[in-house]
């Protein structure tokens, strides 16, 4: 194995790199998770979830992955036998639609290509043709990580308004979460499901449910069973700043100060940085003549590209030769897309410099592995970044205990 100096590129989209800002703020001693000083602790990072989700109703935190999110989204609203309508966005919305039978739920699931977001006008038709509203819920993945694609949920919304379903909306926002634009309350999602190492800039360790009052309700009359999910218990101790077992206490330290560093660049800002960041990757796979997997010019994601290998090439070599060589680790193909495409994940603590390494790797990997293309797709990015307007990312200041 090669000896490399100076620091790894992780350049997937998820678990994405963490500030060291962050880090500092975890480095703390372990305290009474009962305490006061834990409280106000708990008390600011559930109000301050709420205004990355942009949402005035509850955002449960969960000592959990994105994978417990979902299964809580399901356990609180759903029952076994109740129908759900899902749409086939990519290998995500696949392990949800899989976690859901596992549950006893009978998934419509609408068929997809992966080089698209959700049909509004599917859901919308399907919605129409359930006369005695068997179909429970509509869940669909927000940005597709596995893709590149970003599903529209404000049409997903409007479809489910149009013919006056009462269907909730779950909708999966892990990977959007804090990279690109979402509002739970304006954009009338029930639940929203996420999690900690993506746009929020943490480890792996924290899943989110932000929820609608319609969803609680259906919680309250749900009599699928369920304990450690249990909404209604951790929102009755979440108002004292507690949790009903023992939280993530080092997690929540550092989730106030990544909360802080989102809302101190302005979540407009860091949203238009991911889109610099996406349009400068396209511009570079152009250059290269490689395909970008997402063929839905609007529904390109702000926090990574997929780009496709051309015919004969194994893209997972490819990454190889990328790691082997240059210390970087790219996004792998997943699912019906394996060894197809690669992924570069710009999401999370990222600026045009990383950028700019990043896609330099990413070009001297394609001559060194061999895979046809076109010399200058650095170039092309690059020129995107001068004619942009550049957002200053958070500076580092010492975390507070």
């Amino acid at each position: 194995m090669a000896l490399h100096t100076g620091r790894h590129f992780l350049q997937i989209p998820g678990p994405t790199n963490v500030p060291d800002r962050v880090l500092r703020a975890m480095d703390m001693p372990t305290i009474d998770h009962r305490g006061p000083e834990f409280a106000e602790l708990g008390l600011r990072v559930i109000e301050g979830s709420k205004k990355i989700f942009k949402t005035e109703q509850p955002v449960i935190i969960y000592p959990s992955s994105g994978t417990g999110a979902w299964e809580a989204a399901i356990v609180n609203t759903l029952s076994p036998g109740d129908k759900v309508l899902m749409a086939e966005t990519g290998q995500f919305a696949t392990l949800w639609r899989n976690l859901a039978e596992k549950f006893k739920l009978q998934v419509d699931f609408i068929p997809g290509d992966w080089r698209h977001g959700a049909s509004a006008e599917q859901i919308e038709a399907r919605l129409k043709a359930d006369k005695t509203h068997e179909i429970k819920a509509v869940m669909v993945v927000h940005s597709e990580t596995s893709t590149g694609c970003i599903s529209d949920i404000p049409a997903v919304r409007k479809a489910i308004d149009n013919v006056k379903h009462p269907a909730l909306l779950l909708v999966d926002a892990i990977s959007s979460l804090g990279s690109v634009e979402y509002e739970h309350d304006a954009w009338g999602a029930d639940v929203t499901v996420s999690c900690s190492q993506k746009g929020l800039m943490l480890p792996p360790g924290l899943g989110f449910n932000a929820v609608s009052d319609k969803a609680l309700a259906t919680a309250k009359k749900n009599s699928s069973i369920r304990s450690y999910w249990d909404w209604h218990e951790i929102i009755a101790a979440n108002k004292l700043g507690s949790w009903v077992y023992t939280p993530a206490t080092n997690m929540l330290y550092g989730l106030e100060v990544a909360i802080e560093m989102l809302l101190e660049e302005g979540l407009d800002n860091v949203f238009t940085r991911h889109k610099r960041h996406s349009a400068a990757s396209r511009a570079a796979a152009r250059i290269w003549e490689l395909d970008v997997l997402c063929q839905e010019t609007a529904a390109h994601s702000p926090i990574l590209t997929a780009i496709m290998m051309p015919d004969g090439h194994d893209a997972d070599r490819f990454r190889k030769v990328v790691l082997d060589k240059f210390d970087m680790s790219l996004g792998s193909g997943l699912g019906k897309v394996k060894g197809k495409i690669f992924r570069i994940g710009h999401i999370g603590h990222f600026n045009d410099l990383m950028l700019m390494g990043t896609l330099a790797g990413v070009e001297m990997g394609l001559d060194l592995a061999g895979i046809p293309h076109r010399a200058g797709g650095v170039l092309a990015a690059m020129d995107i970044l001068k004619r942009s307007e550049v957002i200053p990312m958070s500076q580092p200041r010492t975390a507070v205990a």
